[in-house]
């Protein structure tokens, strides 16, 4: 019987091969009905084809590698449109609709949604709409902590 960790690190090169990583892996042992949850994440977006191939490299993998004596249900999913930015990569969301938590606010504002325009080495621009005036904001990388993919109403 393997570990959990060797099958979480065995899936997660499973995953990588099909481009896709592995995000989080939690196993939920419960006297009925534990769950293997598996949540993967890719740049580009990821589709219901997606999760359900994905289910079936994992399902083929665990069939022939054992790591509990325990019936379980197995769950794959994504992070979902409205995912986690990494603020240390967020030059790579140009384009994108998004949500930031600022640490200073701009304008009075703590949390912007609106459309990522540019960046620099220190700053980005993000274009947002306040009673249908458009505001463009010049918010500097380090007042950023947190960030997420939004969507647009």
């Amino acid at each position: 019987m393997e570990s959990l960790e060797q099958i979480k690190s065995n899936i997660s090169e499973q995953l990588l091969k099909s481009g896709y990583t592995l995000y989080s892996f939690n196993f939920k042992k419960q006297t009925h009905d534990s769950t293997l949850e598996i949540v993967i994440d890719r740049e580009e977006p990821i589709s219901l084809d997606d999760i359900s191939i994905v289910s079936e490299i994992i399902s083929k993998y665990l069939d022939s590698h054992e790591f509990t004596n325990t019936s379980y249900v197995l769950d794959v999913s994504s992070l979902g449109v409205e995912k986690p930015i990494d603020v240390k990569n967020i030059d790579k969301y140009i384009g994108k609709y998004i949500n930031i938590h600022l640490t200073v606010p701009f304008k009075g504002e703590s949390y912007l949604e609106g459309t990522f325009d540019s960046a620099d080495k220190d700053s980005i621009i993000l274009i947002y709409f306040i009673k249908g005036r458009k505001i463009k904001a010049n918010i500097l990388k380090t007042s950023i902590d947190k960030g997420r993919l939004a969507i647009k109403f």
